[in-house]
């Protein structure tokens, strides 16, 4: 049982750069998997990266890979975004998903734990 929250959202002009925060809280944070997804209005959920609990490898959803960063703290109690280049179309609100043990999946429908979700405007 964990809960998770984002931060780090907020209006940035195109071709700037933005760091999302997950805070993770709860029992044996370091067994779950993290994610980050997001969904524009009407949309359905983007896959965007993902890191498994054992912190092996790192994935990236096609959209973003090479301008997007994920990473996790040794404790794995705060995971980050590190988002350049950023584009209109990345505009939508961020989630942060965690996933007890788990594999890193880009499924959305997999991920138990969710935070509230914080919004990225990307002005042109």
């Amino acid at each position: 049982q964990v809960q998770v929250a984002e931060s780090g959202g907020g209006l940035v002009p195109a071709g700037g750069s933005l760091r999302l925060s997950c805070g993770a809280s709860g029992n044996s944070v370091g067994s779950y998997s993290m994610a980050w997804f997001r969904q524009a209005p009407g949309k359905d959920y983007e896959f965007v990266a993902a890191v498994p609990w054992s912190g092996t490898n790192t994935y990236y959803g096609d959209s973003v890979k090479g301008r997007f960063t994920m990473s996790r703290d040794k404790s794995k109690t705060t995971g980050y975004l590190q988002m350049t280049s950023l584009k209109p179309e990345d505009t939508a609100v961020y989630y942060c998903a965690a996933e007890f043990l788990g594999r890193a999946t880009s499924d959305y429908q997999r991920y138990d734990y969710w935070g509230q979700g914080t919004q990225v405007t990307v002005s042109s």
